[in-house]
């Protein structure tokens, strides 16, 4: 069905953009296949890119990725990062951790990255390191737990990147009651928009994509 007119894009112009950013790297492409077949939640891949675009453009060298699944940003982020780059990445799921583990060694990235396994609000408190670049993208309920955690461990200037923050269009439209994961990010997008700590917004990439730098 066509969207209506007010919409922020058309369908012929999503699936326009969806074939100028064709993928071409054969891992990534097994990659989306398996979480396709297996409902894998992974990153869309314009988010996916922009996360490694993001990365590049700063000039990030340490970076933590909260939600990895199969690793299919983590690769992103590491190819971004350089030789010398380090991403810290967390899932609690050792299924998830395994396949990942595979991925990235075959994507030649192993040795950029190193895996935390355990639930995000008990790990992040652990890390000792600074990072220039967060992406957000686990359980919605915890984000605002996650980014409380995860801001005094960014330089200043570094950059958080969230997933998700649209919701399917539900965080407009259905109530804050409707379900515990639309209420969570109901009350997240108005926090993170209105951090005294970030300069914030959120953009209609993917499933709508957060994007802020930490100016204080």
């Amino acid at each position: 069905m066509k969207a209506s007119p007010d919409a922020i894009i058309q369908r012929e112009q999503a699936e326009y953009l969806d074939r100028l950013i064709s993928q071409t790297d054969p891992i990534l492409l097994e990659m989306e296949a398996y979480g396709a077949a297996h409902s894998v939640p992974s990153a869309d891949r314009e988010v996916a890119r922009f996360v490694e675009i993001t990365a590049q453009a700063i000039k990030a060298r340490r970076a933590l990725e909260i939600g990895m699944a199969i690793g299919y940003t983590t690769i992103h982020l590491a190819r971004a990062l350089g030789e010398d780059g380090l991403v810290i990445t967390i899932d609690p799921s050792e299924e998830m951790i395994k396949a990942a583990d595979g991925y990235l060694e075959r994507a030649g990235v192993r040795n950029r990255v190193r895996i935390e396994r355990g639930k995000a609000l008990e790990v992040i408190p652990r890390l000792r390191e600074t990072f220039d670049l967060v992406f957000i993208d686990a359980l919605k309920d915890e984000y605002a737990g996650y980014l409380e955690l995860a801001l005094p461990k960014m330089r200043t200037g570094g950059v958080v990147i969230v997933d998700n923050l649209l919701w399917g269009g539900k965080v407009a439209t259905d109530p804050a009651s409707a379900d515990r994961d639309t209420g969570a990010l109901q009350k997240f997008n108005e926090d993170f928009i209105q951090n005294p700590r970030l300069k914030a917004l959120v953009l209609s990439v993917g499933d709508g994509l957060g994007y802020a730098v930490k100016i204080s």
